[in-house]
């Protein structure tokens, strides 16, 4: 069972693969978000799988009704509504909303058995808040120029809601071997196939690297990462890795830009900025 200080350190390297997510995701091509949802949770979730086997940790894969119900409503909620909103809006600012989950774990984590909100953590918190308000303001109205880009916004909001409060659950769950979020991501994947098969025309990939762009998908943010934020959540500082999250909008934001899917601004470097310092202050608090 790892010490407080590793699983923050766990939970933390969760959030520097969240920040390839958008990039991945625009990289993979215009598929629904039910058809990405479901492939990228099978490489996870398979994956995920195979690694406890041969790590002879199989016994561990096996849920409890709660933790799969749990699992379940995050992950294929979330990423849905994820997926969507990146199809709907501007990658980067719907990405960016969406990051205002950290904002909320680090307010929802008072709520816990023993909970304590630290100012610092309030600054940290609010401090990212701005940045991320400073990178989508002149946005909001626009969206992407089509009728969807508000609508886009709106889920990538919703993705804060729900990722902010599946994350806090876990806490009590700390029990539940961390391994079993692989049977979450399976279920998840086969939910997101019945209903793109339902609602959505399926897509095959266009090339190569729409492919390693799927693949990747699965294996980095959405499998790995899963079981990293898991035992952060469970045995580290929730309030700290709230704040350590604002790190990702910005990693992911420059990805972007690096990619030439967006593009680079003051208010991108004014936020970056932001963000660090956000992080910083946070840090100081342990």
């Amino acid at each position: 069972m790892p010490s407080t200080k590793a699983a923050t350190a766990l939970g933390t390297g969760a959030i520097l693969l969240w920040a390839t997510l958008a990039s991945l995701t625009a990289l993979s091509g215009p598929f629904p978000p039910f058809q990405t949802t479901a492939i990228a949770f099978a490489v996870g979730g398979l994956g995920l799988m195979l690694a406890a086997i041969l790590g002879g940790r199989a016994a561990s894969l096996r849920p409890t009704p709660a933790s799969l119900a749990l699992g379940i409503y995050g992950l294929f909620a979330y990423h849905s509504l994820y997926f969507a909103a990146l199809k709907l809006a501007p990658p980067a600012e719907a990405h960016l909303v969406s990051s205002l989950w950290a904002l909320l774990i680090v307010l929802f984590s008072a709520l816990l058995p023993g909970g304590r909100l630290r100012p610092a953590h309030v600054c940290g918190a609010l401090l990212g808040l701005g940045a991320a308000t400073l990178l989508v303001w002149d946005k909001l109205g626009a969206g992407s120029g089509t009728a969807t880009g508000p609508l886009g916004f709106v889920l990538a909001f919703c993705c804060a809601l729900v990722w902010s409060s599946y994350s806090v659950a876990s806490r009590l769950l700390a029990s539940v071997p961390s391994e079993s979020i692989a049977v979450s991501c399976l279920a998840t994947a086969a939910l997101a196939l019945v209903c793109s098969r339902l609602f959505e025309t399926w897509v095959m990939p266009a090339d190569f690297v729409a492919w390693a762009a799927l693949i990747c998908l699965g294996a980095g943010p959405v499998g790995a990462a899963f079981l990293l934020w898991d035992i952060g959540m469970k045995r580290g500082d929730v309030s700290l890795l709230g704040v350590l999250s604002y790190a990702s909008p910005t990693i992911s934001t420059v990805l972007l830009v690096a990619l030439g899917f967006t593009e680079a601004t003051w208010s991108l470097a004014i936020a970056c900025v932001l963000m660090a310092a956000a992080a910083a202050i946070a840090t100081r608090a342990k």
